[in-house]
């Protein structure tokens, strides 16, 4: 037989070594790793609810997962996780876009300053319309609102400045802005707080190329800061729960990840110290035949949760790092669930805090 480029390549390039004939726990898409995290290293995560995983993960595993923005030590942790403490590296919500990130970097330097950036409800409470779920019930006056503004700007400089990794989650690329000013809110105004108004607020759908451009920008300025920051980006399995598009979320959805696989692929080719992680891949893989989601196909199983952080912790952390345990099931991180059908066993799902939520109904 003449030999050709596929008759040397290796297992991991075919589909039936690699993926047909593995059992679903088995599939492994990571291959190699541009470097490895040790555990005095400052990990810092940001963007989507899929990514407060990793930090549950890393902690159990006795990983530095930095948190520069904490509650008061008299908080007990279920009040604290109530009030957004400890999801993130800091008490940012989910930031589900690139113009988010970029824009959040910038307010927190002092860079720029939204023109809409509070909004205040009908009993007089405080809402932040870049956090507006991290506060149950808002704030009670404008003194408290700018405090805590202040102290959590602070909280990203810190990250920023020290951490040694930071891992981002992307999401979305559907969003609502300020038409004044382009200010990308984390939820349609009217949601969560503010009033939606037509001539104020618009709907953007990113294209790739704006996601890159805003993803390049934001790793400079993080570099600009911390030379020697190295960066992991993945992308959320977890479909839309809405489309403002007027076309099927299903179609939506596929652009959306699609788009944002794009994104990563660009970066992680462009730059030494930035890495790709296929956490979407292993998740939504055809071969686990969906059996990583839960019964409304979008909520990831712990299953799917526990086999990313297996690959994660087996190609990004040191050899002598300890093999990855599942975090035992705490008061909000974790629930069972219906049962997939009446013969199933009761399965568990990895939930999180999730804004996106807000839409559903």
């Amino acid at each position: 037989m003449a030999s050709h480029p596929y008759s040397r390549l290796p297992d991991h390039c075919f589909w039936r070594q690699s993926i047909e004939i593995k059992a679903p726990g088995d599939v492994d898409p990571v291959v190699s790793s541009k470097f490895r995290l040790n555990q005095s290293d400052k990990i810092a995560t940001a963007g989507s609810c899929f990514a407060q995983n990793i930090a549950r993960y890393l902690r159990k595993n006795g990983f530095n997962y930095f948190v520069t923005e904490t509650a008061h030590p008299l908080i007990n942790s279920h009040l604290a996780e109530q009030f957004s403490y400890g999801m993130f590296s800091a008490r940012y919500g989910n930031i589900y876009t690139s113009t988010q990130l970029l824009q959040l970097l910038k307010r927190a330097y002092g860079l720029f300053t939204p023109a809409e950036d509070v909004w205040i409800r009908d009993d007089g409470r405080f809402i932040d319309p870049f956090r507006p779920r991290i506060q149950p019930d808002g704030f009670a006056s404008a003194d408290e609102y700018a405090l805590d503004r202040k102290q959590h700007f602070s909280a990203i400089r810190r990250m920023v400045e020290e951490m040694d990794v930071f891992v981002f989650t992307l999401g979305l690329t559907e969003g609502w802005v300020s038409v004044e000013d382009g200010s990308a809110f984390p939820l349609c105004p009217g949601v969560a707080g503010g009033e939606f108004d037509s001539r104020r607020h618009a709907f953007r759908n990113l294209r790739v190329a704006e996601m890159t451009a805003d993803m390049r920008e934001a790793f400079h300025f993080i570099r600009s800061r911390n030379p020697s920051v190295r960066f992991i980006v993945t992308v959320s399995p977890v479909p839309l729960v809405a489309t403002a598009e007027d076309r099927s979320v299903l179609t939506s959805t596929t652009y959306s990840k699609s788009a944002l696989r794009v994104v990563c692929e660009e970066l992680a080719a462009s730059y030494g110290d930035v890495a790709y992680f296929p956490a979407y891949e292993v998740i939504t893989g055809n071969y686990s035949r969906s059996s990583y989601f839960a019964k409304d196909l979008r909520s990831v199983t712990e299953e799917g949760v526990a086999h990313v952080m297996r690959l994660f912790m087996n190609h990004y952390t040191s050899a002598d790092a300890a093999q990855p345990s599942a975090p035992a099931p705490a008061d909000t991180s974790d629930r069972a669930v219906e049962a997939r059908d009446q013969l199933a066993a009761m399965q568990k799902v990895a939930e999180v805090l999730c804004d996106e939520e807000a839409l559903a109904r």
